[in-house]
């Protein structure tokens, strides 16, 4: 795209156009400036870009693009041939040929200054650095989950998007779905009487305890094709191997959080906020004597429970929550048409419920949608980065407890373990220069 012979109209451009034309020119207003019925005037657009897309980030991608009041503009990513990939599905879906291509987060994001918000959808390694990145640019943030790798990051995002008062918004989107909303409200509303435990999934493939070697060199690409240096990023340099940028990333330490991570960043935030937890964390993590961490037992200040599970003993389908109270039960995951609950008449509420939880937090029943309306409005999303940041504190403190194998004691206001130095210094890790926290 060449952008002096571009003719779209973004929301700011909009602006600034208008005003300029009250007082010199008349503005030429188009059909596009004016909207339709599937899409917002530009003035009331909000204009993204994005970095690093692919599998899952194509799906928050086409998410995104069905918002009639978002223009997606740009993508940034290492990968030649996914620059080219999205910047066609997004010229496709527009019918122009606006979408602009970068390499270089560093480039890309002062180069925009007409980009409100990027979508973030890369490895986990880059989560943090990239929304910290961005929201220093005076953008506003939707990154995918794991959204850290360790609690000094988590904590790193929280203090950016204060400082530079940004919205941000973590992709643990069941915690807006209507199932999971009903179970999460269930429990902290006090319908299943006084809850004692809860339940979170971890993923069912690889292990706790990560790789720490790195696959055999090969040859590396030209740095147009595939930039191996942005690759890594904040990472420790590693020889160039093609199966870590097709996905065989996980499982190493470098680039990981383990099984605990890969969904425990869903359902901890699902439970936490189900226990009225989400802006705190355990205090204590109970090693168990596997290799994934499946039945650890995580305690919080007030005393309540919460048990890591692997399999489907709680609930069917992937990425299930489930809080056991005084007075029943109740229960979500992926693919139920409604929550399993100890007692059906439960079922009846569903809807009085979910009415209740929007009327009360002003919340739209889709992640997405949350993101576009808090960027209008300015206020918190419903996975802000408090529940984050909170969220994932646990699953480090998790993984930390696995790699040590002992039981860790945590002090979730100076957010630190206590008396354990060597679970202390796995709070943080090293990062690789230019990149800094």
């Amino acid at each position: 795209m060449n952008d002096s012979s571009s003719n779209k109209v973004t929301r700011r451009s909009f602006l600034k156009g208008a005003a300029v034309g009250a007082v010199a020119l008349p503005y030429a207003i188009t059909s596009d400036a004016l909207g339709g019925p599937n899409k917002a005037p530009a003035s009331e657009r909000i204009v993204f870009g994005g970095i690093g897309i692919r599998n899952r980030g194509m799906h928050d991608l086409r998410w995104l693009m069905r918002q009639k009041d978002v223009q997606f503009v740009a993508i940034c990513d290492i990968q030649q041939a996914q620059r080219k990939r999205i910047s066609s599905h997004v010229n496709s879906q527009y019918r122009n040929r606006d979408c602009k291509t970068y390499r270089d987060m560093r480039e890309f994001l002062p180069a925009r200054p007409d980009i409100d918000a990027v979508l973030i959808a890369t490895g986990d390694r880059w989560h943090a650095m990239a929304s910290i990145t961005a929201m220093r640019a005076g953008k506003d943030v939707y990154t995918e989950k794991p959204s850290c790798m360790t609690i000094a990051e988590g904590q790193a995002v929280v203090e950016t998007a204060e400082r530079y008062g940004r919205i941000y918004q973590t992709g643990v989107q069941r915690v807006s779905e209507p199932n999971h909303v009903f179970a999460m409200e269930m429990a902290r509303t006090g319908r299943l009487g006084k809850i004692h435990t809860a339940y979170a999934q971890i993923a069912p493939w690889n292990a706790a305890k990560m790789r720490h070697d790195w696959l055999p060199e090969e040859p590396e690409p030209a740095k147009e094709i595939v930039d191996w240096d942005m690759w890594l990023g904040p990472c420790p340099w590693r020889p160039y191997n093609k199966s870590y940028v097709r996905g065989g990333w996980r499982g190493h330490y470098d680039f990981h959080t383990s099984c605990i991570g890969e969904w425990g960043a869903h359902t901890f935030a699902q439970a936490q906020i189900g226990l009225s937890c989400e802006n705190t964390s355990p205090v204590e993590y109970n090693y168990v004597d596997n290799d994934s961490g499946d039945g650890m037992t995580v305690r919080f200040a007030n005393g309540v429970k919460m048990i890591l599970s692997r399999g489907n003993k709680w609930w069917r389908g992937p990425c299930g929550e489930r809080f056991d109270g005084t007075e029943g039960w109740a229960a979500a995951a992926d693919g139920y048409s409604r929550p399993a609950v100890s007692d059906p008449s439960m079922l009846g509420e569903f809807k009085k419920v979910l009415s209740d939880y929007v009327a009360r937090t002003g919340r739209a029943l889709d992640h997405m949608r949350n993101l576009v309306d808090c960027i209008k409005s300015r206020r918190q999303t419903v996975a802000n980065p408090t529940v984050m940041h909170r969220s994932m504190s646990t699953v480090h403190g998790a993984n930390i407890c696995m790699w040590l194998k002992r039981t860790l004691r945590y002090d979730p206001v100076k957010e630190e373990f206590i008396n354990d130095q060597e679970a202390n210094r796995l709070r943080s890790r090293a990062i690789r220069q230019p990149w800094r926290l």
